[in-house]
């Protein structure tokens, strides 16, 4: 290590920095080879293109590995000693990142790359990433996302997941499965689905509900000055609970009512999509965790229906992961059909609600009969976001689920 210089000779040579003087060789051979090249220039292009805040952060980290005295460096920029020992601090623990606004040319919130990589993230558990965490932090996300060739602000990241419609305390309870098995289902999943054959069919089945008919509210549009109020306390005339499946690969919805939520639903659901798909040679099913998917008795009519050669189709149960609602697509369609039908409603019954359900969804198959493309290449009703299966995707909105 070099002598120390004096006060003087210190504050000429951060004069001289400042003023653009020295180029990256010459600032290395002063400070030696405890800062890379590429931060070195980093901090030498903030210092001539930033604005003042900035530039006062990259003069401190330079200065002080040069060995300058912190409380010189605080003099000469005109700030507190702790400001200049804090921007150190940041700058050996996380880098040019925790004090240099965003590079041009870096990641903005909206960049679908960056959106699909950070979800794909959230939806994993920290464990799998290598973090001994059950929850998300961000910076958790913002390390993994530097270990994927994909450097973004944690500000961009908090960003990211509010214009999602989440916010970060709920998201750690929303949008993380907990399941020790997540990628492996997450992989057979998508296996399956890239080798779907011509006679295979995969459906993901989900229910809606319960919801009580009476007013609901929403956005629409108003005159000024004149609100829209629903009333606080209202009767209820009467609950729903709808039971569909989506079939990916012609994007057609089979749906029914149901009383309640329990393992005669989806028997119900099973056979009549064994007899409506009866001309093919394999169904798969993909729901949630609930323990009435997954019940003795909805595994013994599968059985059953399996041991019946020449009768029907194979069914093949493909699972979701445990806590991984945002993986299930017909949560997208649930989504775009409660913005369409449920919302700003005020039905008179529970029957007026199911005809304009049953319209609905009459509407949409048939849009995808005439013009067929598997679930995906078209969003139908303001769905939240492509019916297509994505490690990525939030199906379930926050808003309006």
């Amino acid at each position: 290590m070099r002598p120390r210089e004096s006060r003087d000779a210190d504050q000429k040579w951060m004069i001289s920095l400042i003023q653009g003087q020295f180029g990256s060789e010459e600032v290395r051979r002063a400070i030696g080879d405890a800062i890379s090249l590429e931060d070195v220039n980093n901090l030498l292009t903030c210092i001539c293109n930033e604005p003042l805040k900035y530039r006062n952060r990259a003069v401190a980290v330079l200065s002080y590995h040069r060995h300058i005295r912190l409380g010189h460096v605080a003099a000469f920029l005109g700030v507190t000693h702790s400001s200049v020992d804090d921007w150190v601090r940041r700058f050996t623990q996380h880098g040019c990142d925790s004090l240099l606004p965003v590079r041009r040319g870096c990641c903005r919130p909206n960049d679908k790359t960056y959106r699909d990589a950070v979800f794909e993230i959230l939806h994993a558990p920290p464990s799998a990433h290598g973090f001994n965490r059950t929850t998300w932090r961000l910076q958790d996300i913002h390390s993994t996302m530097r270990q994927r060739g994909l450097p973004i602000a944690q500000s961009s990241i908090r960003k990211i997941i509010k214009d999602a419609g989440y916010r970060y305390r709920k998201a750690r309870k929303v949008l993380t499965s907990t399941d020790p098995n997540y990628e492996e289902k997450l992989k057979e999943i998508t296996r399956t689905l890239q080798s779907l054959g011509p006679k295979e069919k995969f459906f993901s089945i989900d229910e809606y509900g319960p919801f009580a008919i009476r007013i609901k509210g929403g956005r629409s549009l108003v005159p000024m000055g004149h609100p829209r109020t629903i009333p606080q306390r209202q009767r209820s005339k009467g609950t729903l609970i709808i039971t569909a499946a989506l079939e990916l690969s012609t994007n057609q919805i089979t749906h029914f009512y149901s009383s309640a939520k329990n393992t005669a639903e989806m028997l119900k659901m099973l056979h009549r999509l064994v007899d409506q798909y009866a001309d093919q040679e394999c169904m798969y099913l993909s729901w949630d965790a609930a323990s009435w998917h997954a019940s003795k008795a909805f595994y013994a009519s599968v059985r059953e229906i399996n041991n019946a050669k020449g009768k029907g189709p194979q069914v093949r149960l493909v699972p979701l992961p445990s806590c991984a609602q945002f993986l299930n697509v017909i949560e997208s369609v649930f989504s775009g059909m409660a913005r369409a039908i449920i919302h700003n409603s005020n039905f008179s019954s529970p029957e007026a609600a199911r005809e304009m359900i049953d319209k609905y969804f009459a509407t949409r198959n048939e849009e995808f009969s005439k013009h067929p493309k598997r679930a995906g290449q078209k969003i139908w009703g303001d769905e939240r976001v492509p019916s297509e299966f994505s490690a990525s995707h939030n199906c379930k909105d926050p808003k309006y689920r």
